[in-house]
């Protein structure tokens, strides 16, 4: 496998935390989104999209972090990121959605571009922009983590989920930012004790090759 991503995307850190958990080796190649790597033909004509991660399993090109953390649950099911019950599978699949697509989009590395040029907003502005949009998110997530007894250690239970996939990359993406995690005691428990796992630490930004 080839996992194409860059140090800083969150969508990329959440592959590679699935893949050291599922213990998948996979060569790392870096796209640089600050110097807009993504957008040069070489990498354009392998995700149209311009996005990262993409990652290559022979012939097969797979896009989207959360479609592709569920084919490598489909093609190495040990060990499990979904629970096995239908309920167990849905909440944690709603929780990993809560970040993906209600935090995450409002924050990534293009939208701030936009605000800066050619909306022109100042870095003060964006910053408050996105401080805005993780308490949201935040504030609904702790809600639905610290008043449902499935929460255990991690999201689901006493196990990583695909919850704790996406939460974990978001609180470190919220801690660049200086956002006040004080009020979110459940989600810095949680993200505290996935962070302390092998599979966690091993793909921390500051551990990748391409980490400046």
């Amino acid at each position: 496998m080839k996992l194409y991503g860059y140090f800083r995307s969150s969508a990329a850190y959440r592959v590679r935390i699935a893949l050291n958990l599922k213990g998948i080796d996979a060569e790392h190649a870096s796209v640089h989104l600050r110097k807009g790597e993504q957008k040069q033909p070489p990498f354009a004509a392998i995700n149209p999209q311009k996005f990262v991660p993409v990652l290559v399993d022979g012939d097969v090109s797979l896009t989207q972090s959360l479609a592709i953390v569920e084919y490598l649950e489909e093609t190495h099911p040990q060990p499990p990121l979904l629970p096995a019950d239908p309920a167990g599978r849905v909440r944690v699949r709603a929780l990993a959605l809560a970040v993906a697509c209600d935090i995450h989009p409002l924050n990534n590395l293009r939208i701030l571009n936009y605000l800066k040029d050619p909306l022109g907003h100042d870095e003060a502005t964006r910053n408050a922009w996105y401080r805005h949009w993780v308490a949201e998110g935040f504030a609904a997530l702790e809600a639905m983590l610290a008043d449902d007894p499935a929460t255990g250690r991690f999201c689901h239970g006493d196990g990583p989920t695909l919850a704790d996939v996406c939460l974990v990359p978001q609180v470190y993406n919220a801690e660049r930012f200086d956002c006040d995690l004080a009020p979110y005691p459940t989600i810095r428990r949680i993200a505290e004790a996935a962070r302390a796992l092998p599979a966690f630490a091993a793909a921390a930004p500051e551990r990748q090759p391409d980490a400046e």
